[in-house]
């Protein structure tokens, strides 16, 4: 088969379509013969070999995937051949094929195409298994999301929105700030020019909010303690404004904060099986109905996957950005 391989730890020029052994199918996994794989950041700091793989997956790029099931293990009941499935993957997703664990597969939501279908897997894992499973928002509650013209965020405004959530959102344009009111946000700040403390204080009149889904990290992690309301939870999933930072802790104790962080990719076969479970039982049916729709910037071919990667961190995009083998 062929896959996009890292050659050496670099700038999208070090990614390459090569030719490879396939994917070995163990016994509680299904091969996956890939029709299309999603970028996420985590893509791009693997490919500057900042983010290994955890030992003993696949070493290509590439966290969800969608396509045809072609081989099942023998310890496999619920899929078939021929299934057409999505998938939760720690790596493999840039290829012709992979094998993934049986329990991280996904049937492809009504109303979904199977190439499209590769956008929703991590955004939905991600985002159901940090704000809602483990941050507890829920509905009449108020959330702020960081970069909400991400995949990431296109999809947490929808699903929040939908179960009855007041949505904020930070984004660094005017187009972008008018895509994510489109897709039902309540209240859009462009970070480059406006203080999203101070508008959250305005908007909340002065409370502010519940929960903050943030990527940014150390650059906002004082601000994020400011703009919480009492009993809020941080949940940071990402560190694209550094690793460190200097705050003023006092807040922790004098509005009872939470602060939480995870990885997805991390995660036992076990734990990912159980948020691929309930993404399937809460968040699927809210794609069925047409409440939260798919988000897809531009698609590339595999063999493009390099200027894919340059058009994610130019970070002028909206939504997912798709490849397709």
């Amino acid at each position: 088969m062929k896959a996009v391989v890292i050659t050496t730890p670099g700038g999208p020029e070090v990614l390459k379509l090569q030719e490879v052994e396939d994917p070995k199918l163990k016994d509680d996994e299904v091969l996956i013969k890939v029709e299309a794989t999603a970028l996420n950041r985590a893509d791009t700091l693997q490919r500057q070999g900042k983010y290994p793989p955890p030992k003993g997956d696949s070493e290509y790029p590439g966290l969800e995937c969608s396509g045809t099931i072609e081989a099942v293990g023998k310890n496999v009941s619920r899929w078939k051949v021929g299934d057409q499935v999505c998938a939760l993957i720690s790596g493999g997703g840039y290829a012709e094929k992979v094998a993934v664990p049986s329990g991280q597969v996904l049937p492809i939501p009504s109303g979904v195409s199977l190439k499209d279908a590769a956008s929703f897997p991590e955004v939905a894992c991600t985002v159901w298994s940090t704000v809602f499973m483990t941050s507890k928002l829920s509905s009449g509650e108020t959330f702020l999301i960081h970069g909400g013209s991400s995949g990431i965020g296109t999809f947490a405004i929808q699903m929040a929105k939908y179960l009855g959530i007041k949505v904020f959102v930070t984004a660094g344009s005017e187009e972008k700030l008018k895509a994510c009111k489109e897709l039902g946000a309540d209240v859009g700040i462009n970070y480059k020019t406006e203080d999203f403390v101070a508008r959250v204080k305005e908007e909340t009149g002065g409370k502010g909010v519940d929960v903050i889904l943030d990527n940014i990290g150390g650059a906002y992690f004082q601000k994020n303690l400011e703009s919480l309301g009492m009993d809020g939870r941080l949940f940071i999933i990402g560190f694209m404004g550094g690793v460190k930072a200097e705050a003023n802790i006092s807040f922790l104790l004098a509005k009872r904060l939470t602060v939480q962080g995870a990885g997805l990719r991390t995660r036992s076969l076990e734990k990912k099986g159980e948020i691929v479970s309930e993404v399937e039982k809460n968040v699927w049916p809210a794609i069925a109905q047409g409440k939260v729709k798919l988000v897809v910037y531009k698609y590339f071919p595999l063999s493009e996957a390099g200027e894919a990667h340059k058009l994610m961190e130019t970070s002028t995009h909206i939504g997912k950005i798709l490849l397709l083998a």
